[in-house]
């Protein structure tokens, strides 16, 4: 039961903050008043990208949840896997957006290590 606990609210926390990198995408992107048209659409890339990554990992972890064994060791794998790259994301956030003064891009390392954690959790314990 402690499993289930950790991967559901992994997975919620990871769709619910990879949702609020799609939505707020256009309005990010138009507050990069003086840049490239190009460069315009790599933040945009990039913005949407982490957000469907994230949206992904948290759906994944509900799909193994409701269609597989969550021991199986491909699962286990899925859940360290997933964390490790959580916490590679946590890191870059923290060397580059997390110097800015906004605070949801200060947070992004937080939710994203908190997340790792209980992947780490469920998979060990």
């Amino acid at each position: 039961m402690l499993h289930h606990t950790l991967l559901i609210t992994a997975a919620i926390f990871l769709i619910f903050w990879g949702t609020g990198h799609l939505l707020p995408t256009r309005a990010i992107v138009k507050g990069f008043k003086n840049i490239s048209r190009d460069n315009k659409y790599i933040i945009t890339m990039a913005w949407l990208c982490e957000g469907l990554l994230l949206i992904y990992i948290g759906v994944m972890l509900i799909l193994i949840m409701l269609f597989a064994d969550i021991f199986n060791p491909v699962a286990i794998l899925f859940y360290r896997a997933s964390a490790v790259l959580l916490l590679v994301l946590s890191i870059v956030t923290l060397l580059t957006g997390a110097k800015t003064p906004v605070l949801p891009i200060k947070l992004c390392p937080i939710v994203k290590t908190f997340c790792a954690v209980l992947l780490i959790l469920a998979s060990i314990l």
